[in-house]
């Protein structure tokens, strides 16, 4: 990374993507022979203009790589545009030998590794800005096998759109991961997760299941476990959980106690039993947790305090940021405020990122979280 060039950041909103585009080219000033890599997010409304959007910025910036995707909203420096067109983009000033497009990541990694394996088997390993289409069912495997053939750090998210699951790395493709590797000998990064839920009860074992159907916890009937941890008032109705109250997952081997978030998907009163958005087995842990403004906003802070600590004197020269569709001004307010406390804690920077359909981080995919990841 040139230590000189600075991270160039625009960002607009217009009905026609050329607009939006023109716009984009007049702010990202001055772009220079060292800016090579470009990241690049656009709202659904442009999910099927992602490819003349990506064409048009590399022929008129001359920044030969870009890498990017589609959200149901994107973000930048002190800005959310959520369901309405727009369009971010970051220039980063890094030398093509310290980093590596790659895609086709569809069914194994034999595609990456066949074409990059040479770079990735280095001493220090890369961190890796990952996109994929939620479409693919083994995406969860492809990410964990990534980061274990990589040995390396993953962050990014998946496609959230109406309209198309495309994903640029140089070109325009989907169905799988795609993204770019960068060393971190030359690229000093930090990253940090902050989950948009806070655990209601203590954590439990599943001792009797049915592929995603828990149907006893502790020993007991799962519903019976259910009520206890959320209460009298919502247990009389439990109409009254939907969207607020999940299943989290505790990581095995976290020292932060870290969790994933997974829907609700069904509850059985007759049954005692309840169903949630992941599959699950005997013996594996479980707690529930709510979801609401005051939980996102303190563990934000938390993560964001974590990352200015770890920062320490050091300049944050860019970032990108991606956070689950189900944040922005759904959990957190109108006027950008998530991006507000970014700010806040951080001081501005360039910054760019989307809203996702799930978050990478680490060898994990999860949902309800926001992913932070600093250029430094």
């Amino acid at each position: 990374m040139t230590g000189s060039e600075p991270f160039l950041v625009a960002h607009a909103s217009a009905q026609n993507w050329r607009d939006a585009a023109g716009k984009i080219i007049v702010d990202l000033q001055p772009v220079t022979a060292a800016h090579r890599l470009g990241f690049l997010y656009v709202s659904d409304h442009f999910a099927g203009q992602l490819k003349e959007i990506s064409v048009f910025l590399r022929q008129t910036t001359g920044v030969p790589h870009w890498v990017g995707t589609v959200g149901f909203g994107v973000c930048a420096t002190g800005a959310e545009y959520f369901n309405e067109p727009a369009m971010a983009a970051m220039l980063a000033p890094i030398s093509e030998d310290a980093f590596r497009v790659f895609s086709g990541v569809t069914t194994d990694l034999s595609p990456l590794m066949e074409e990059h394996g040479d770079w990735i088997d280095r001493p220090i390993p890369p961190v890796a800005i990952v996109h994929g289409d939620p479409r693919n069912q083994q995406l969860p495997d492809l990410i964990a096998e990534m980061s274990t053939a990589t040995n390396g750090f993953l962050v990014g998210g998946l496609t959230a759109s109406n309209n198309g699951f495309p994903q640029l790395a140089d070109g325009v493709e989907d169905g799988g991961l795609s993204g770019v590797m960068l060393s971190l000998e030359a690229v000093p990064l930090q990253s940090g997760l902050t989950q948009g839920c806070s655990p209601i009860g203590p954590v439990h074992t599943v001792t009797e299941s049915q592929q995603n159907v828990l149907i006893r916890i502790d020993d007991r009937p799962a519903l019976d476990v259910f009520k206890e941890d959320i209460g009298d008032v919502l247990a009389r109705d439990l109409r009254r959980v939907a969207g607020y109250i999940f299943a989290a997952l505790p990581v095995s081997g976290s020292d932060t106690g870290d969790y994933m978030v997974r829907n609700l998907v069904g509850i059985d009163p007759d049954a005692g039993a309840l169903a949630i958005g992941e599959l699950i087995a005997p013996g594996d842990r479980i707690m529930f947790c709510r979801r609401d403004h005051d939980s996102a906003v303190e563990d934000m802070r938390r993560m964001l305090a974590s990352l200015k600590r770890r920062v320490g004197k050091g300049r944050v020269r860019g970032g990108l940021y991606f956070s689950c569709c189900g944040r922005g001004p759904n959990q957190f307010g109108p006027g950008g405020a998530e991006l507000r406390i970014v700010a806040e804690e951080l001081g501005e920077f360039p910054l760019v990122g989307f809203f996702a359909n799930g978050e990478i981080s680490n060898n994990r995919l999860y949902g309800y979280t926001g992913v932070l990841t600093l250029f430094l």
